[in-house]
């Protein structure tokens, strides 16, 4: 059953008379996308700051935005999320995600920085997994700068960054970026081979189904023989053992909803600690839809939760 919230949405989407994202080129895509969002997000609660700046990046700066939560000292070293928008890797950007960023800030009382990485098809993979990894290196380095903790960092994102948070965790694990202590994937994208049974529900009307998938991926660039690196499917990786531990969430009116269950026992059965959180009667993309579908709001909030959890001070071994 879908939640009656997303059931409004998606009427209201036929009433607009939207045309399927594959019959749209990836400019048309990208402002389609970004009047959807300020239509369906309600307004963005204040936090204390916002920034932008930018980090060096593998083929030009990056741009980044700041938010440092309400509340706390402005000096104080924060915990820190950094946030990879969704977007299937081609649509997306620091506009369409601004009021995740700025709830989870305030719901998990720590700073977030979202990344603006490069977009297909103008930059193929693995430009958009570069640019990631410039900004988590860039976060730490600048850690003072920001006033964030270093040694409290976490990864994030919803669909395609989704999929960017989970390889800038195994590059964390392996050494190729500096540790990070949690991940937070909503409905993430982790296996491009496209061959779950939910890429074959019937999702006719919704935002994002099988078919909508396999245009993100093909205008994403990993070749067919890519399509098993981890890089573009974290799943595929040799190991998960030795990851940060993880909060995944998936929804099951999604073409992505098995890949992310199979995430979830991967991790689990490599000793990683994971929270998983199904929640059946929604759809992919409800949690920037807030305006409409109310329980977006406490998703947000249980995954804030959990991220404070994980990114809380730990108690010194040598406390007595």
């Amino acid at each position: 059953m879908l939640d009656p919230d997303a059931r409004t949405v998606l009427d209201l989407m036929k009433a607009a008379g939207r045309p399927a994202m594959t019959a749209l080129s990836p400019l048309e895509a990208r402002e389609a996308y970004r009047s959807s969002r300020r239509a369906l997000g309600p307004d963005a609660p204040d936090v204390a700051l916002v920034e932008n700046f930018s980090a060096p990046g593998p083929s030009g700066v990056v741009p980044l935005r700041y938010y440092r939560p309400a509340g706390p000292d402005e000096l104080a070293p924060l915990p820190c999320l950094i946030y990879f928008h969704g977007g299937g890797w081609v649509i997306g950007d620091l506009e369409t995600h601004d009021y995740v960023c700025r709830r989870l800030a305030n719901a998990a009382g720590c700073a977030v920085v979202a990344v603006d990485y490069r977009l297909a098809p103008e930059h193929v993979f693995p430009a958009a997994v570069d640019d990631c990894a410039a900004a988590v290196r860039f976060v730490v380095d600048n850690a003072r700068r920001l006033h964030v903790d270093p040694a409290r960092i976490a990864v994030g994102g919803d669909s395609a960054g989704g999929n960017l948070a989970a390889v800038m965790a195994l590059m964390a694990r392996d050494g190729d970026l500096p540790p990070l202590v949690y991940q937070l994937l909503i409905y993430p994208a982790v296996d491009m081979r496209d061959a779950w049974p939910s890429y074959a529900m019937n999702l006719d009307g919704f935002p994002l189904t099988g078919e909508t998938m396999r245009w993100f991926i093909d205008h994403y660039g990993v070749s067919r023989q890519d399509r098993a690196d981890w890089r573009a499917s974290p799943l595929h990786a040799p190991s998960h053992a030795g990851l940060a531990p993880a909060f995944i969430l998936t929804a099951g009116h999604d073409p992505l909803a098995d890949e992310g269950a199979a995430y979830a026992r991967a991790l689990e059965k490599a000793g990683v600690r994971a929270t998983y959180l199904h929640m059946s009667d929604q759809m992919h993309g409800f949690i920037t839809m807030s305006k409409v579908v109310r329980v977006a709001e406490a998703a947000l909030d249980i995954m804030g939760g959990a991220l404070s959890r994980a990114l809380a001070p730990q108690p010194s071994r040598d406390a007595s």
